[in-house]
């Protein structure tokens, strides 16, 4: 079983320490993270060789309709930052370019990884509403160092270890309701009462072993800790610490805007992320009326 106070393993490169990645391959099969998609391979062979084969690649996604059709409408969100409407795979790849699109399909192939039930359902609904608030909200602020794609990825990926556990253990959906609802101890304190792990070491590994960037799996690592978005004015800008602080304010304006998802992650971690956006009290509030129009475009 993982250890919760696990760091983010480095990554299985060439380059890397076999330590390390067997100490990755071990956790990912005791959790049971779903394995790689074998096209987030093929895409990652194309982007380390010196002459990459875009056509190669495209063939590969268009042999996937559900792949292919999803990729186009992730390119034509606003937050990858295309100012022409893409309308076919060749145009998705050569406007985004290998790298965009190997974390667009790691997107659209998250949620085809798991059962299809009502909870999950649910829970891939409200995780598709934080990451569009998060996109718009890393536009319209423009916090240094952070891109709309880099958050709108982040939203999407930040809690899917929380899919993990509710499949991997039968009484975990018990342990999710007490640390939503608990608002003194951290929402992992909660989780690592009842199992060696928690979501965010869960999902760390999982962003790790499906090639997202860096700094989006130390931030899946590190977002209910305080400590991570406690840091302004730091030099360089610390994008990791934004991005926990602009989903947290997405998922804070979902809330107030719906009712679901109830939990107490704002009472505190709320503050911190207000500064360090620099926003106010009012200033959100006047955010409000414009994420209902984000909202009601995802639906």
């Amino acid at each position: 079983m993982v250890e919760s106070t696990m760091n983010v393993p480095t990554r299985g490169r060439p380059n890397g320490r076999p330590s390390l990645a067997n100490a990755l391959d071990d956790a990912i099969r005791a959790i049971d993270i779903p394995p790689r998609p074998q096209i987030i391979d093929r895409i990652r062979v194309e982007v380390l060789s010196e002459n990459p084969c875009f056509h190669r690649i495209g063939q590969l996604i268009k042999a996937d309709v559900g792949l292919a059709a999803g990729l186009l409408k992730t390119a034509n969100s606003p937050y990858f930052g295309l100012r022409t409407r893409v309308r076919s795979v060749s145009e998705a790849l050569v406007l985004l370019g290998l790298e965009l699109t190997a974390r667009a399909v790691a997107a659209i192939s998250l949620r085809r990884a798991f059962p299809d039930s009502a909870h999950y359902v649910r829970f891939w609904d409200s995780s598709a509403r934080i990451a569009a608030l998060s996109g718009w909200l890393a536009q319209t602020l423009a916090p240094p160092g952070l891109n709309a794609a880099d958050a709108y990825t982040f939203g999407l990926f930040r809690d899917c270890g929380i899919v993990i556990l509710l499949r991997r253990f039968a009484d975990y959906r018990q342990t999710l309701a007490r640390a939503n609802g608990d608002a003194e101890r951290s929402f992992t304190a909660v989780e690592q009462a009842d199992y060696p792990t928690d979501h965010a070491v869960v999902g760390s590994l999982l962003a790790t072993e499906w090639w997202l960037p860096d700094e989006i799996c130390q931030a899946i690592r590190a977002h209910h800790e305080p400590s991570a978005i406690a840091c302004l004015g730091a030099d360089p800008p610390l994008v990791g610490s934004r991005l926990i602080a602009v989903s947290q304010t997405a998922e804070h304006l979902l809330q107030q805007l719906t009712g679901a998802s109830r939990t107490q992650e704002w009472t505190k971690l709320g503050q911190a992320s207000l500064l360090l956006l620099g926003l106010t009290e009012e200033s959100l509030r006047e955010l409000h009326a414009e994420a209902a129009t984000i909202l009601a475009a995802t639906d």
